[in-house]
Formats: structure tokens, sequence, C-alpha cells
């Protein structure tokens, strides 16, 4: 069985963990839904600065902790869940962000008062996650929920973060803009002893099945499954660029000839220096080799009920 309903104990206090900049816009509507909605007692708190969620999951004592933001939010909380080490603690998502990849993996809706719904009628499933970690950039050890990658996709993350506006087609146009120029790396990756090297266009590695806005970079990946979906991109021309979006929105890029996926529970990325790297959207700059770890069944989300055996 990989999860179950949820029971609140009794006077536990929720907390809500709000990112007053998250991407799209819904906050305001987010927290008039918990207020008109939720059906226990709850705390609502604002972050203040970058990894204000960490320290406030990680501190809490509320059985459920909520993210209500987007990606980087729910990493972060998510994060300071894990490092917190009590594991009767629940994540709960309202997404509110500009991609929202976990949370439509896991079938959360973006509805507010919808996604608060879910809460007070909760499945739960426990998560995997995975750790990562480089060899030179002196960043510390991180925690990623959904995915993690280097190349393109890695570019992109980066001018997004800076560009200042957190919208779907602000992500496209960067996208386009790098393409121009953008030349495929050399990579090596080891899975689980197992080696695939050459040319890539991007590596992403998916504990969930997609960046978000149901862009399925992963499509066959289950964050319950305790492995992670390495997908090697090779190079593709420009030409081919519509067929791989429509694969990509209908969760059938595993069929494609530029992809090779490849499971498992520890991967090793080489590459030949560093550069741009993301994990959840979060754009960083990693050093030549990131290695990756799976953490299976180690953190318990809320979900639909009707999604507690799917996903």
């Amino acid at each position: 069985m990989l999860g179950s309903s949820m029971e609140k104990p009794e006077n536990s206090k929720t907390l809500f963990i709000v990112n007053p900049i998250s991407g799209s816009g819904k906050k305001k509507k987010a927290v008039e839904a918990i207020e008109r909605f939720y059906g226990g007692p709850y705390e609502i708190v604002y972050t203040k600065f970058p990894g204000h969620a960490v320290e406030l999951a990680r501190d809490s004592h509320a059985s459920l902790v909520v993210a209500v933001g987007g990606d980087g939010t729910v990493s972060e909380v998510a994060s300071g869940i894990v490092s917190g080490g009590d594991p009767s603690k629940t994540l709960g998502i309202i997404p509110c962000g500009s991609g929202d990849g976990l949370a439509l993996h896991l079938g959360l809706s973006r509805n507010p008062a919808r996604a608060v719904e879910t809460l007070n009628n909760p499945g739960t499933v426990m998560m995997d996650y995975a750790t990562i970690k480089d060899d030179s950039s002196g960043r510390p050890e991180g925690a990623f929920f959904c995915t993690a990658g280097v190349g393109f996709d890695a570019d992109v993350a980066e001018a997004f973060a800076v560009s200042g506006h957190r919208r779907l087609w602000n992500y496209i146009a960067c996208a386009l803009r790098l393409w121009r120029n953008f030349k495929p790396g050399d990579y090596r990756v080891v899975v689980d002893g197992k080696e695939i090297s050459g040319k890539a266009s991007m590596i992403t590695v998916g504990n969930a099945s997609q960046w978000g806005n149901g862009a399925r970079i992963a499509p066959l990946a289950s964050v319950t499954d305790g492995v992670l979906d390495v997908s090697f991109s090779l190079p593709f021309s420009t030409f081919r660029i519509p067929v791989l979006a429509v694969l990509l929105l209908t969760g059938r890029l595993f069929k494609a000839r530029e992809l090779k996926i490849i499971k498992g529970k520890e991967i090793s990325i080489y590459r030949t220096s560093g550069g741009a790297a993301h994990y959840d959207g979060d754009p960083c700059v990693m050093g030549g080799r990131i290695d990756i770890k799976v953490c299976p069944a180690a953190i318990q989300v809320v979900v639909p009920p009707d999604m507690v055996d799917s996903i």
C-alpha cells in the first residue's frame, strides 16, 4: 500500500507557509481559500528571504506543513521537513507558481479552493526525494523533489530566474533566445554502475515526471518507486522541436529517438567543466561532477485520495 488517508491529530495546528513573490499571482486567492474553507486550526506565515521556508518548516511543531507557492517554495518547505527529522510531519501543497511541476505530478489542483479541499480530505503517500552534491563548487549538499539537470534546461532556468517575469510565455521566450547559439555538451553519466556517454543537449534526473505546466521530461517517473529516471537527451535539430514539443506535452517523450532513459538509485554526471545546473527549478553553478542519490519513501505528502495508488 503506497499511502492512506490522513487524520489530523486533535488540537494540531496546520502551518501554511506563503511565498509572497512566487510566480503566478494566485497567492491572495490561496490565502482567501484557506481562510474560507480550511477545516481546522491553522497559522499562516510569509517568507521574508530565500531559505526562510526551510527554517520555518524545519522548526515548526505542526503535523501538517503546507507550501503555498511555486516549485521553489515547495522544495524549500519539503527540505525543511526532511532536515528536521520528524517522520510524522506531512507536506501539503497549494500550487501558486509558474510551473508547479511536483504538484501537477501529484494530481493537485491549481484551483485554490480545490487544493484546500484536498487538505481537508487528504490521501497521503510516502514520497521519494533525492540528494544532490558536486565536487568543487563548495555548495552544500542539496535536495530535490521533482527534477534536476544540466545542459539546455539549466541554461534556460538561469535566464528565466533573472528575467523578472515569472510567466510561461517568458520561459518560452528565454528558451527560444538561448537556442539560437546553444551547443550540446560532452557528458558521461553513470547510473548504478551502468554508463552512457556522448554529446547531449541536456541531462535531466526526474523523481517526478515533469518540469511543470504538463511538460513531462521524464514521463515514466514515479515518486514512489524508489528509483530516479535519468533522461539523456541527444542533440536534435531545430526542425525536430515541434515534434518533440508534442511528445513532451502528451507524455510520450519516451518514444522520441533523441531520448534515452535509464532508471537507477545512484547517479553521477561528469562534464568537461563546471557550469549551470538546476534542481527544482532553482538555478545554480555546480562543478564538473555531480552526484545524485535517491532517498526512498522519505517524506509523507498529501495527494488527492484517488491518486494514492497511481503516482
